[in-house]
């Protein structure tokens, strides 16, 4: 063994106690940081164009939070390439709690469509939990002449060109919805992506596409005002908002089951207890009495799950979507 001259071994132990004293403080600055926050407005960023269901909640969160943490709290705007522009600018922003994603399904999705993303949806967020669950609903306009599933199939089979139909984008649950029923009925769509469901809600009513599989809360005033006829909603179990409307399932499409959730996720590296304080505060506020009559309106199902019950919904949905991408032969450069 070496011998250490005495000489050596104070400077040594001297630079150890620095080294010591230098991550102690770097600890408490962090620390004391954290318990600072918030100090200025926190940014919900929704990765569609303004008028979607991702947009109508995040806005119904944004401010009972803001007064919960004594800060502003608003929603800004990023759409783009299937939701995924919006999740990049998440993805690299500071993670310092002052910039989340209103993230949904589509990003499981997109994991497994896009042959590159520029971020990792499982390593580069933290979730923090989940929003609501709102099913989708095949739509057409009122004076279509499918009345349900079975007549709408027969339309698309007698019609000369495929039907149009359209999502909020490539890679979102509404392509692989569409995608699904194709393969399960036999019929061909044309799908046509739009970067939300305002400007597809518009092309819908204007008779630019045949039909829509998006989520309740865009379509449902339509519905109501006898605009848009609902055929079927794609989960296992029917809608609140519809209850009178059957699934694909009791359509004869057995074992259709696409529902959209809609989360907040963090950058992964924001502080765990800014973290926690987001997922506390906002899980108040879903299971609140006010949050969940607010939902009730547009048809969505409150949730408030806990930051590890949302990422292992994250991680068993990647798997499942890449299975039915894999089958179904999606891919997006």
């Amino acid at each position: 063994m070496q011998e250490i001259k005495p000489g050596v071994a104070a400077r040594v132990g001297r630079r150890t106690l620095l080294a010591a004293a230098a991550c102690t403080f770097c600890l408490g600055v962090g620390t004391a940081q954290a318990q600072d926050w918030p100090t200025r407005t926190i940014s919900l960023i929704v990765p569609f164009p303004a008028g979607g269901t991702t947009d109508v909640l995040a806005r119904a969160l944004a401010e009972p939070l803001g007064k919960a943490l004594g800060q502003a709290v608003i929603v800004e705007s990023k759409p783009g390439a299937g939701a995924t522009l919006g999740a990049d600018y998440v993805a690299k922003s500071q993670p310092n709690g002052y910039t989340l994603l209103v993230g949904a399904v589509h990003h499981t999705i997109a994991t497994s469509v896009y042959k590159k993303l520029p971020y990792d949806f499982q390593k580069d967020f933290a979730p923090l939990t989940t929003i609501a669950m709102v099913p989708n609903v095949l739509v057409v306009k009122a004076d279509s002449p499918a009345k349900d599933v079975a007549g709408l199939i027969a339309l698309a089979r007698d019609a000369k060109e495929p039907l149009a139909y359209g999502s909020n984008g490539n890679g979102t649950a509404q392509h692989l919805i569409g995608t699904q029923f194709q393969n399960m009925t036999g019929v061909k769509l044309l799908h046509v992506p739009y970067k939300g469901s305002g400007p597809l809600t518009v092309d819908l009513l204007g008779g630019q596409v045949a039909m829509s599989f998006d989520t309740v809360t865009p379509v449902l005033p339509h519905i109501q005002a006898g605009k848009l006829r609902p055929l079927a909603v794609t989960t296992a179990k029917r809608s609140s908002a519809l209850p009178d409307v059957p699934t694909l399932q009791e359509a004869g499409l057995k074992g259709f089951n696409i529902g959209t959730w809609f989360g907040v996720l963090a950058p992964a590296a924001t502080p765990k207890d800014v973290q926690v304080r987001l997922a506390v505060e906002m899980t108040k506020i879903i299971h609140s009495a006010d949050f969940k009559a607010q939902m009730a309106k547009i048809g969505a199902e409150p949730i408030g799950d806990s930051q590890q019950e949302m990422a292992r919904q994250i991680r068993d949905e990647t798997e499942k979507f890449a299975q039915l991408v894999k089958a179904a032969s999606i891919s997006v450069e």
